[in-house]
């Protein structure tokens, strides 16, 4: 069979991306399981290959003309922004239009964008905009621990307003294709619920009262396998978690939290509902030891395999 053909972003020039985009493209396993294209800046990923690939260059497809020397390393700013969010602009059209099988991120910085005066929230709403989909969600994965979420990035005040009954069945069903995704036929999921305590009878608000509880028994009614709400400050607990295949979670902290601590150092971001497959590092930009050697590849590299696997069953 055909290696699929994953097209590597270099995420942020003044982070550790470049750095861990070249170890990863660089590991004779992942090297022998996919060709690896990076996408960014020749000079940057070049530069990075000499000091932390023993000289290995990957195969670049080039996306702009920024140079090492030109980055304030360490520091948010509009050049680098620009560039990061170019690679992964071009990264997906390549996608769309089939020339690559998968795309993986590497972290950008959100400021750096922003200061190039371009509004961006992250990742997942840039990749989904360029892809025209308006059904999609994100997911951190770690094995048997996948966490979906209802919201993201919006103020917590937010969270109730957003997090509707239609926007709660969608994850729920873009989560149960993942999981189906991945080989198993019968998923069991679990939802988290928006108040503490799940809201205790209303006494902690009434959002689980009046939303939550009545969207889960409506897709148990129409055949899901989903329990919940569960309080959420349990839901994490190893007795209850591997009980299941898959977490709603309701807001960005309330999953990211329990999952970074559990499966820091082999999480996978990546988009549910996409019609390109995309993953990406659960981690950000790491400024504080952005080009010094020492950023940890165990994530971008599980991001790299888990393409390949989705890649393979497409």
């Amino acid at each position: 069979m055909k290696k699929p053909v994953i097209a590597l972003t270099m995420g942020d020039p003044a982070g550790i991306g470049p750095e861990i985009a070249v170890k990863a493209a660089a590991n004779p396993e992942l090297s022998g399981m996919a060709e690896i294209i990076v996408y960014g800046c020749p000079d940057i990923i070049k530069t990075a290959a000499e000091r932390f690939a023993n000289g290995r260059m990957p195969q670049v497809e080039p996306i702009g003309d920024l140079r090492l020397e030109e980055v304030a390393v360490a520091e948010a700013s509009a050049p680098c922004g620009i560039a990061a969010r170019n690679a992964v602009i071009q990264a997906t059209k390549d996608a769309i239009a089939g020339k690559v099988d998968a795309i993986v991120t590497a972290p950008m910085n959100k400021a750096s964008v922003n200061l190039a005066g371009i509004p961006f929230t992250g990742h997942t709403e840039l990749v989904a905009e360029l892809c025209n989909c308006d059904s999609f969600a994100m997911m951190q994965s770690a094995g048997k621990l996948r966490v979906a979420f209802v919201t993201t990035h919006i103020p917590l005040s937010d969270v109730p307003a957003e997090a509707t009954a239609e926007r709660i069945s969608e994850v729920a069903h873009l989560l149960e294709n993942a999981v189906k995704a991945e080989g198993i036929d019968s998923p069991k999921l679990a939802a988290a619920a928006i108040n503490p305590h799940a809201g205790e009878n209303g006494y902690m608000g009434n959002e689980d009262e009046t939303t939550v509880k009545p969207t889960l028994a409506k897709l148990q009614s129409e055949g899901m396998n989903i329990d919940g709400p569960f309080p959420p400050d349990t839901l994490f607990i190893e007795t209850i978690r591997s009980k299941y295949d898959g977490i709603l979670s309701m807001y960005h902290d309330q999953g990211h939290i329990p999952f970074k601590m559990l499966a820091f150092d082999r999480g996978v971001n990546s988009t549910l509902g996409l019609p390109i497959i995309r993953t990406s590092v659960d981690h950000g930009t790491a400024f504080e030891i952005a080009w010094q050697g020492v950023a940890d590849t165990g994530s971008l590299e599980a991001a790299v395999r888990l393409a390949v696997i989705r890649a393979k069953h497409k």
